[in-house]
């Protein structure tokens, strides 16, 4: 009988040491080691194999100029929003995390991409629900794929084997958590065990050239669950968040190799299952006929797309000795930031006041070029006087009070062109090489905070 043999895990990084030590030497944290089972076993490891029945023979260099083009081509996911996160589409042999909290609509989203895939073989494969469970959902979402097959195991010896006879073109496997490999006796979920599997399908991916789809849990903490190899191991890493609250839900990208990271889309999750929101201006603005103080519009970016949030705020005497600073949907140091510029540059006594700030649709944004929006709508909740309906902002907000340039400002204009907007405020530094006379929209200048206090007010 083979001994059983033990090592110690860091559960923040992964990071592997023969005995428990407090304080990790690779990512520093305290207390994070914890033991667990390990015995490899060559003989049991699975091996690839081609049509023919024989082992695949391992890749040989190749130069770069004769690597084509048409070795990395896209596949087309049917989904507008998907497709932008990782850049066009799915890139074969790639492998892709999407994370997020409890119930925020992971298992939906894949699964109602794995039906709108048509012309595709698709192996969903569920180690968290049955199959009647999956199929009383996807009757939810309807629009049924009849080349979608499901696949209830947990063991990756198993499902490598059905992979083999069956050969798919996409694989989603829902979750990275629940699966375990005979290889590494551990209990499923556990450090090992997930770093195991996912090294298992990382290179099945890049040796058949199939895109593959994980879904990963994430801790209390946000972060997600497993070792941090983890998400260094996957070409993709999405973030799939929201407010259970508002019936909006975000995709961002933390990773991409094949693409930008700052690209986002947009779902509304309805009964019916996710729908894709193309004009996020039009859900991101509440629709309100009053003139309300506090509340002003700015133009954002987001990777390659222009849209207008509204942004809240809410300035009223401090009833307690120190006053609140509360921020949702936006860093709460560059708001204390712009507290402070306020009450430098135009002797307006922010530190006797509470502050809450709101961007509305419940989104995050890191865009500086909302920096002026929220200056207005500051400046407006203080002296109580509300800002037209039809008046909305881009630009940075320097530590003097100086107005910057931000970047794309023509799109920036554009957007609130096509919205119906009558006037927008930029720096004036980014006047140059803007052409003003092929929009409809009246764009004005500022440089310095003291000039939009005297234009607005």
């Amino acid at each position: 009988m083979a001994k059983v043999k033990t090592s110690f895990f860091c559960s923040n990084c992964g990071a592997q040491s023969p005995k428990w030590v407090g304080k990790c030497s690779q990512c520093g944290e305290w207390n994070t080691y914890v033991e667990e089972v390990i015995q490899r076993e060559d003989e049991k490891k699975f091996t690839w194999k081609s049509s023919n029945g024989k082992t695949s023979a391992p890749p040989t260099p190749k130069l770069l100029a004769d690597i084509r083009e048409e070795d990395a081509v896209r596949i087309d996911t049917s989904d507008k929003e998907l497709n932008r996160v990782l850049g066009g589409g799915l890139v074969a042999g790639s492998v892709v995390l999407i994370g997020g909290e409890p119930g925020i609509g992971k298992s939906t989203l894949t699964l109602q991409i794995a039906m709108k895939m048509k012309n595709t073989k698709i192996l969903f494969i569920s180690g968290e629900e049955s199959a009647g469970q999956l199929n009383m959902r996807a009757n939810r979402i309807g629009k049924m794929n009849k080349d979608l097959f499901i696949l209830t195991e947990t063991n990756t010896q198993n499902i490598f084997s059905q992979i083999e006879n069956m050969k798919p073109a996409l694989v989603i496997v829902d979750s990275i958590q629940t699966l375990y490999s005979n290889n590494i006796e551990s209990t499923p979920g556990s450090i090992s065990q997930i770093r195991e599997c996912a090294g298992e399908f990382q290179r099945f991916a890049k040796e058949t050239n199939t895109p593959v789809i994980l879904i990963g849990h994430i801790t209390k903490d946000g972060m997600l669950a497993g070792p941090k190899i983890l998400e260094h191991m996957v070409d993709t890493v999405l973030q799939f968040e929201g407010d259970r609250n508002h019936i909006y839900r975000i995709l961002r990208t933390t990773k991409n190799r094949f693409g930008s990271t700052a690209e986002m889309g947009i779902y509304e999750m309805k009964n019916d299952g996710l729908r894709e929101v193309n004009n996020p201006s039009e859900i991101l603005i509440s629709q309100r006929d009053d003139h309300l103080s506090g509340i002003a519009i700015a133009a954002a970016v987001e990777g390659l797309r222009p849209m207008l949030i509204e942004t809240q705020a809410l300035v009223s005497c401090a009833v307690y000795g120190t006053p609140q600073r509360s921020s949702t949907g936006f860093d709460l140091r560059r708001l204390n930031m712009l507290l402070a510029v306020l009450e430098k540059r135009m002797g307006m006594h922010f530190g006797t006041q509470d502050v809450f700030l709101n961007i509305a649709g419940g989104i995050r944004v890191e865009d500086p070029a909302i920096d002026l929006a929220i200056v207005g709508a500051l400046i407006s909740s203080f002296q109580d006087l509300p800002l037209k309906n039809n008046v909305c902002f881009a630009g940075e907000v320097g530590l003097s009070g100086e107005i910057r340039a931000v970047t794309r400002i023509d799109q920036r204009i554009a957007e609130a062109d096509k919205l119906g907007f009558e006037k927008i405020f930029i720096s004036t530094y980014a006047e140059k090489g803007l052409d003003k006379s092929q929009f409809k929209i009246e764009v004005k200048t500022v440089s310095k905070v003291q000039e939009l206090v005297t234009l607005l007010f």
